[in-house]
């Protein structure tokens, strides 16, 4: 098949959706399919992968809360392209705007599938009107944005989630094509085998602690919706109870605030993202658990990179992040309640990090791959084909 896959939130200097694309370049050639990715950009031109594999690179406009990241704004230009690469199989990577010019692309008896690389609704409205509106009643005033999904439900054969807390509520929003399909970890990169018990003690160290301490660690992009003052204030609140050191790894538009906020706070410490895949796989497996604090992700990738690499995971029981911490060793609690997060952090702490990391290590090798995904995610695009 050749699949085109519309991809309006792919950045070549990293992110979940960039670590996804990349491997999907990669796998679906293995599976004998030919991938075309269609990408804003700061420039035009085709990025050759392999004979089945390509980036078509539209110039577009930068957008402006994330300058690492592009729009497009020429709706005809896109279906140029899309019409050029003569997809068996197009798919849209983004519940927005994008979204909405490939399904108006002219070509007849095409299937078509939107993959919901974003949680728009747990990432900005749950999250800024939480505190004071039940969910039912903030879903009622974000009415226009159900509207919107129901008219993309309408216009694509299959609206694809990686987690069955989005696809539960897809549904009773009103979605009837909704297929959860979890995603996965890159094969071979992840494992407890690359625990290094000197980069532990250096990173306790840098927390200005000794290596009896518990690390935790937190990995993502630094903006509003990691909540990452909510974690830090979580783990110095646990940390009144027994000594725990918080590594903050990622960068982003939030960085300054972050460092900010995080700089006079005991035993966090901030730091810049790994290089390489090998450098991240050797920090996470290096750290006692994973900490996470957003409950709007749509699969939660470090989760299972982290539980891929022997880690336990403490996370907010919403979102794709809750799949990944259901598992032995790790902690679930209450989304956005810093009391619930420091509890678990606490609990987690006193049953024993060393124990939980064993138990976590245990399923390392039954974390599901990407390559599983995709398969899985071939043989839908395969029946649709044949539907058609």
């Amino acid at each position: 098949m050749r699949i085109v896959d519309v991809c309006g939130f792919y950045s070549p200097f990293g992110g979940g959706v960039k670590t996804y694309i990349e491997r999907k370049l990669v796998a679906g050639p293995a599976m004998g399919h030919d991938i075309t990715i269609i990408a804003p950009s700061d420039h035009d031109g085709i990025e050759e992968r392999s004979k089945q594999a390509r980036v078509v690179h539209i110039k577009a406009r930068k957008f402006q809360l994330d300058p690492k990241y592009f729009y497009f704004d020429n709706e005809m230009k896109l279906h140029e392209a899309i019409t050029a690469s003569k997809p068996d199989i197009l798919a849209a990577s983004s519940p927005w705007r994008s979204a909405s010019q490939t399904a108006r692309w002219s070509g007849a008896h095409i299937p078509r599938a939107l993959i919901m690389h974003a949680d728009p609704l747990s990432a900005y409205a749950y999250r800024w009107f939480g505190r004071i509106l039940a969910r039912d009643t903030i879903d009622r005033r974000f009415e226009w944005f159900w509207r919107h999904l129901r008219r993309l439900d309408a216009a694509y054969d299959a609206v694809i989630c990686a987690n069955e807390d989005l696809g539960q509520r897809l549904h009773d929003g009103g979605l009837a094509k909704v297929v959860v399909n979890p995603m996965g970890v890159e094969d071979g990169i992840f494992s407890p085998v690359f625990r290094d018990e000197h980069l532990r003690a250096r990173l306790l160290a840098r927390c200005g602690l000794s290596p009896h301490a518990t690390l935790l660690l937190g990995a993502g992009r630094l903006s509003a919706e990691k909540r990452w003052p909510f974690v830090a204030d979580a783990v110095v609140a646990a940390g009144h109870k027994a000594p725990i050191g918080l590594i903050i790894a990622g960068d982003g538009r939030n960085k300054r605030s972050i460092a900010r906020y995080v700089r006079d706070l005991p035993h966090v410490q901030l730091i810049a993202p790994t290089k390489t895949r090998a450098q991240f796989a050797r920090l996470l497996a290096s750290a006692d658990a994973l900490i996470h604090g957003c409950e709007a992700e749509t699969f939660g990738m470090v989760g299972a990179e982290a539980r891929a690499s022997g880690l336990p995971v403490v996370a907010p029981d919403q979102g794709g992040i809750a799949d990944q911490a259901r598992g032995p060793g790790s902690r679930l609690y209450t989304a956005n309640d810093v009391g619930s997060a420091a509890a678990a952090i606490s609990d987690f702490v006193a049953e024993g990090a060393a124990q939980a990391r064993a138990l976590a290590t245990a399923q390392a090798g039954s974390v599901r791959t990407m390559d599983q995904h995709f398969a899985d995610l071939f043989a839908l695009y395969a029946q649709m084909r044949a539907n058609a």
